[in-house]
């Protein structure tokens, strides 16, 4: 199954967009938002977006609502409200680096920051349920999280995640597969109750971290093993996942770490589901 399902988006453009940032469509590449915070005390001047009518918000809300009729007639639903996380969106904002050393040497206006996309991000995801009723999931995706140690998690992440977390749907997924080593232990108290990581840790360690409380999805290496490896090798992945998990499935979602990347085969696929069953 397709996770988070229809999902439209303008790749890492959709919510940049909503702040008034410059978007480019290359041809033949990923859509990419250029950094319009130039000096931390440009920060100070964003304010909340309108999510009902701002950026590229209103297209991408409007693409699934005209095409819902089509989907559910097909026996589908639109499950999941979809953003990227508050520290990733600060980082297409201003840039990776510059964000970071914001967050290091000047906590007070990053957490003004944060406080203004969290804001945003809220609303966004209630107006993605008002627009769409069947929903009642929700995915955040944030690698930034990933880039910080577990002292700054607790300060910058873990409030304004909690925050959004509390949206009223029953699954709430998080995505992060930079390293996650320092901040996985806390994701439930966060409010996630799956989550996809990265392959930094085997599943019996992230089940341990976890508490084998939190649902995993994953965690077969998708890039060396699903994209560039055989259908054995796939097999191989596979069967090594079910037998560390052998006590403990209830909270287990075969699948890869991360996102499904560029370039699987059908091959390939097949080989995953037929390891899954056995």
């Amino acid at each position: 199954m397709f996770l988070p399902g229809f999902w439209s988006e303008f790749g890492m453009c959709t919510e940049p967009s909503a702040f008034g940032t410059k978007c480019q469509f290359p041809e033949n590449e990923f859509p990419f938002a250029e950094k319009m915070i130039l000096s931390e005390e440009d920060a100070d001047n964003i304010s909340v977006p309108d999510v009902t009518k701002d950026g590229l918000l209103p297209f991408m809300l409007n693409r699934l609502t005209h095409n819902r009729k089509r989907i559910e007639s097909l026996g589908h639903r639109i499950r999941f409200s979809v953003s990227r996380g508050p520290l990733n969106i600060a980082s297409f904002l201003m840039g990776t680096t510059e964000f970071l050393m914001m967050l290091g040497t000047d906590p007070e206006r990053t957490h003004k920051l944060l406080r203004v996309i969290n804001t945003f991000l809220i609303g966004w995801h209630a107006r993605q349920r008002q627009a769409i009723d069947s929903i009642d999931g929700m995915l955040v995706l944030d690698d930034i999280v990933g880039f910080i140690s577990e002292k700054d998690f607790k300060e910058f992440a873990m409030p304004y995640m909690k925050e959004l977390f509390a949206a009223p749907v029953a699954v709430k997924l998080f995505h992060n597969d930079a390293d996650f080593r320092q901040s996985v232990k806390y994701y439930g108290e966060m409010g996630a109750n799956l989550y996809n990581p990265g392959i930094q840790m085997s599943m019996p360690e992230l089940q341990n971290a976890t508490g084998h409380k939190l649902a995993i999805l994953g965690n077969v290496p998708p890039r060396d093993v699903l994209a560039k490896g055989t259908p054995d090798d796939v097999r191989a992945a596979v069967r090594k996942l079910l037998a560390e998990t052998a006590g403990d499935r209830t909270r287990l979602i075969a699948s890869c770490a991360g996102g499904m990347p560029p370039g699987v085969t059908t091959a390939n696929l097949r080989a995953f589901i037929e390891g899954v069953r056995g």
